[in-house]
C-alpha cells in the first residue's frame, strides 16, 4: 500500500523550476549586456567623425610645430582625457550604487521568502520582473520615443501654421492658436527665433497637451511668428550663412510683420537664437522693424558658463579649435557636425553623461517601487526625442559666432567679442534706444549658467525672471497655462513671464 501511494505522488516541480530560475537570470544577463553596448554605442558614435577630422587637422597642425611641442600637447591631451574618463567613471559607479541600494531590499525578501518555503517562485518572479525592467529600457522606450514624433513639435503640414515669408535661407510661419482663440491682427506681433544647437521642435513640445512655447503665445490671441531654417543638406544657402544674412532675414521678416500689423515686432530668441536676436538688435539692423527685445536661456557671455569654460582650460590650447568639428561636405562647403557639438557638451558633464550613468538613469526612471513599472510618459518621450532626433549639423559661420563668445569675454565697456557688418556690438545700444528688454533665465540651467544669461546686468538695466528648474523648463514645464509660473501670468515676486511681458507692452502702447 505503501509503495502504491509513492507512486501516485506528483512529481517534485523544483528542477522545472531551477530551469525556469536559469532561462530567466539568462534571459536578464542577456538584455543587460545588449543595453551597456547599446548605451555605449550611441555615445560613442560621434567619436569616429570627430576622429576623421582630427586627424585631418592634425595633419597640417603636426607640420607647424616643433616635435617635442606636439609630444608635450598630446601628453596634456591624454592626461585630459583621463580627467573625463575619471568622472565619467566616478558618476557611474555613483548611479549604479544608488540604484542597486534600491533593489536590494527587494532582493533580499525574495531570497528569504525562496529559502523559507522552499520555493523558487519568489526568485523567478523577481528575476522576471527585472528582465522586463531591462527589456522595457532597450526595446519599448526607445520605440515610445520614435512613437510620439507625431505629437512632438512642428509639424508645418498641419493646419495649425501658415507659411507668411521666405528667403533663401529661412522660412518665416505663422503660429495659429490652439485653443480657438480668434487672433487680433491689430495686436503687437512677435517673432521667436528658436537655437541653431536645438532645433526649433522644443518650442513646439507637445501642442495636444497645452505645452507648447509658441502657443502660449498665440493662444493669447498674439499674432505669434517663428523663423524655421531650411534644411541644411539639401540647401547650400544655410551651409554658408553668415551672421550678416541670418540678421538681414530676420530684419526682411520683421519688416514683413510690421507691414502686415502695423506695429514694430517684439524680438523673442530662445538660446542661441537669443544671442542671434541681441546681436541683431545691437548691429543696428532692426532699429525701425522692432521696438522689444526677449530673451530666454540665452548666453549672452558664454565665459560666464562656468562649468564649460572650466572644461575648455583644461584642454589644451592646441585643440580648443573649432575645426575639429567641421566637415566637408561633397559640394565643397564645411559644415559643423551637430553631433559632435552635442557630443561636446556631454564631455562637458561627463559625471552625469557617461553610457552607464545614462544607463541607469533610465533604470530609475522606470524602476518604480520594485513590483510594478510606472508607464512611459509622453514628456519623457518626447524629451528624448529631442535629445535624440534633433540634431541637425550648424552653418560654420554662425557657429563661430557661439564659438568666439564662449571663449572671448564681454568688454569692460560692454563691448562683446563679435563684430557684424564691420561694427562693434555693445550691449548699451539697447539702452540707447530705450528697447524694453527682458531677461529669463533658468534656476537650475547647466547648460546656459545664470551669470551667462544675465550677462547685460552689467552693463545695461533689464527685467529679469528667473524660472525654476532648467535649460529646457520654459519651453516643456511652464508653458502650460495652468504651470505655476505660467508664461502669461505674473508669479514668485511678481515676476513676469515672456508672454506677459508682450501682452503689457500691448497695454501699455495703445
Amino acid at each position: 500500500m505503501l509503495e502504491k501511494d509513492k507512486l501516485t505522488e506528483t512529481p517534485p516541480s523544483v528542477p522545472c523550476d531551477s530551469l525556469r530560475l536559469t532561462a530567466e537570470i539568462y534571459r536578464a544577463a542577456l538584455t543587460y549586456l545588449t543595453g551597456v553596448f547599446k548605451y555605449g554605442s550611441e555615445f560613442s558614435l560621434p567619436y569616429w567623425t570627430a576622429l576623421n577630422a582630427f586627424l585631418s587637422l592634425e595633419k597640417d597642425k603636426s607640420l607647424r610645430h616643433l616635435p617635442w611641442e606636439t609630444v608635450h600637447d598630446y601628453v596634456e591631451l591624454l592626461m585630459f582625457n583621463l580627467q573625463v574618463a575619471d568622472k565619467g567613471l566616478a558618476g557611474s559607479l555613483q548611479a549604479m550604487q544608488s540604484f542597486n541600494s534600491t533593489r536590494s531590499q527587494h532582493w533580499t525578501e525574495a531570497f528569504l521568502e525562496t529559502v523559507n518555503k522552499q520555493d523558487l517562485n519568489p526568485m523567478i518572479n523577481m528575476v522576471s520582473r527585472e528582465a522586463g525592467l531591462l527589456e522595457k529600457i532597450i526595446y519599448i522606450y526607445p520605440q515610445a520615443i520614435r512613437d510620439i514624433k507625431s505629437e512632438y513639435g512642428f509639424h508645418f503640414e498641419s493646419s495649425g501654421y501658415e507659411k507668411t515669408a521666405e528667403t533663401e535661407r529661412f522660412i518665416l510661419y505663422r503660429v495659429l492658436p490652439g485653443n480657438n482663440a480668434k487672433p487680433d491682427p491689430l495686436k503687437k506681433p512677435v517673432l521667436i527665433i528658436p537655437p541653431y544647437v536645438l532645433g526649433p521642435n522644443i518650442l513646439a513640445f507637445l501642442p495636444a497637451e497645452k505645452r507648447s512655447y509658441v502657443h502660449a503665445y498665440a493662444d493669447q490671441g498674439i499674432p505669434t511668428y517663428i523663423r524655421i531654417i531650411k534644411d541644411i543638406d539639401t540647401t547650400p544657402a544655410v551651409q554658408t550663412i553668415t551672421g550678416e544674412e541670418d540678421i538681414l532675414d530676420t530684419q526682411y521678416f520683421c519688416h514683413q510683420l510690421k507691414t502686415r500689423h502695423g506695429r514694430p515686432v517684439t524680438l523673442n530668441g530662445f538660446c542661441q537664437g537669443g544671442f542671434m536676436a541681441m546681436a541683431g538688435m545691437l548691429s543696428g539692423e532692426m532699429d525701425d522693424v522692432v521696438d522689444a527685445l526677449i530673451t530666454c536661456v540665452a548666453p549672452m557671455d558664454g565665459t560666464c558658463s562656468k562649468a564649460l569654460v572650466e572644461y575648455m582650460q583644461h584642454l589644451p590650447p592646441r585643440f580648443r579649435d573649432l575645426g575639429y568639428a567641421v566637415k566637408p561636405l561633397a559640394n565643397g562647403n564645411r559644415v559643423v557636425d551637430g553631433k559632435v557639438m552635442s557630443w561636446v557638451y556631454k564631455l562637458k558633464s561627463m559625471e552625469t553623461e557617461a553610457p552607464l550613468f545614462s544607463f541607469y538613469r533610465d533604470l530609475m526612471l522606470f524602476s518604480g517601487n520594485g513590483k510594478a513599472s510606472p508607464k512611459i510618459s509622453k514628456t519623457a518621450a518626447a524629451i528624448n526625442h529631442w535629445l535624440i532626433y534633433d540634431r541637425n549639423d550648424l552653418p560654420e559661420a554662425i557657429t563661430r559666432l557661439s564659438f568666439d563668445s564662449y571663449t572671448l569675454p564681454v568688454t569692460a565697456d560692454g563691448t562683446l567679442p563679435i563684430k557684424l557688418f564691420g561694427r562693434k556690438l555693445n550691449f548699451k545700444r539697447l539702452q540707447e534706444k530705450s528697447i524694453p528688454y527682458l531677461i529669463c533665465y533658468g534656476a537650475d540651467d547647466d547648460l546656459v549658467d545664470k551669470e551667462a544669461a544675465l550677462a547685460p546686468l552689467a552693463h545695461i538695466k533689464a527685467e529679469v525672471t528667473c524660472f525654476p528648474k532648467g535649460h529646457g523648463a520654459i519651453a516643456t514645464s511652464w508653458s502650460h497655462p495652468e504651470s505655476a509660473c505660467a508664461l502669461h501670468t505674473r508669479f514668485s515676486g511678481n515676476q513676469r513671464g515672456p508672454v506677459r511681458f508682450h501682452l503689457d507692452l500691448e497695454i501699455q502702447n495703445r
